[in-house]
């Protein structure tokens, strides 16, 4: 029997599609997601008060201080510690952010900043591109916060409660373009030691100031054997329990980095105890963190 030539043609042709549709079939399976170690912010102003050797901080008589709505945060470093000896830099390095010459200095570049708000994931990393091991410590250099205080100001002899927003850079040194506080916008185009800071009285004006050396808190409470180098902001915290990474994971680890907003922002007290009345003459004297505690999820 003659099978006629298109008949050959439609076969050949349908064999083709089948074929190529089995594998356009196969090539839309998703591949399986590769576990990761993800890093989250938790803005605590419950959590315990420390200095920057990790002991409990209170006050003093003639400060003040608030605990600030925070709005974001920016982290330039994040390093895995084995051990209270271990120095920094000696650990597991899984961040470093990019850094600039243009204003001199090296700085933190923050036009390429990540900023995130509470429960936000800020950083995230194959867990296969983790060094096995176990970690005892997490520290994590900040660069960046946003937050809201509050003020009070008085005009013709009657007081108004009031609230505005600071820009406050606590990393070693930042080059800084501009900076949008809340709803203004501050051009610096320079660097920046840790400690400057800009203050947004909405609808008014911006302020900006530069805190003295050594005034941002930075609690370490292995300062004793891994101490950070002055005028960073490395902020170390304990594991409740040891962190290991195995290099078998199938899972996501999620961390937590539980930072202590207690009272974080402090002042001197030279006008109404309890306010911050920065016109009356109340001079900030510390914006620093009070503590970091790593929750692994």
């Amino acid at each position: 029997m003659i099978i006629p030539n298109y008949f050959i043609a439609l076969l050949i042709a349908t064999v083709l599609f089948m074929g190529c549709k089995k594998d356009s079939d196969e090539d839309t399976i998703p591949a399986p997601a590769e576990p990761k170690l993800i890093f989250k912010y938790k803005f605590d102003s419950t959590q315990t008060r420390l200095n920057s050797t990790g002991a409990v901080s209170t006050v003093p008589s003639n400060h003040g201080a608030q605990s600030p709505l925070f709005n974001s945060m920016s982290s330039h470093y994040i390093e895995l510690s084995q051990t209270a000896t271990t120095a920094l830099g000696g650990g597991a390095v899984l961040y470093h952010a990019a850094e600039t010459n243009v204003g001199g200095n090296s700085a933190i570049d923050f036009s390429k900043a990540s900023l995130k708000g509470n429960n936000e994931i800020f950083y995230s990393i194959p867990l296969k591109d983790v060094a096995v091991g176990t970690y005892n410590y997490l520290r994590v250099s900040l660069a960046y916060q946003n937050y809201d205080i509050k003020f009070r100001y008085t005009t013709s002899g009657i007081n108004y409660d009031s609230s505005g927003t600071i820009a406050s850079f606590i990393g070693y040194n930042t080059y800084i373009n501009s900076i949008k506080v809340k709803n203004q916008t501050l051009t610096v185009n320079g660097n920046r030691l840790q400690g400057f800071w800009a203050f947004e009285i909405p609808g008014v004006s911006i302020d900006s100031g530069q805190a003295s050396p050594g005034a941002t808190t930075v609690p370490n409470p292995i300062n004793g054997t891994s101490p950070v180098p002055s005028g960073s902001c490395v902020v170390t915290g304990a594991f409740a329990s040891a962190l290991t990474i195995t290099g078998n994971e199938t899972e996501d680890i999620v961390i937590t980095v539980s930072l202590s907003t207690n009272k974080s922002f402090e002042w001197e007290e030279l006008s109404t105890p309890g306010y911050f009345e920065p016109a009356a003459g109340d001079r900030v004297v510390d914006m620093g963190i009070r503590g970091l505690t790593p929750i692994v999820n």
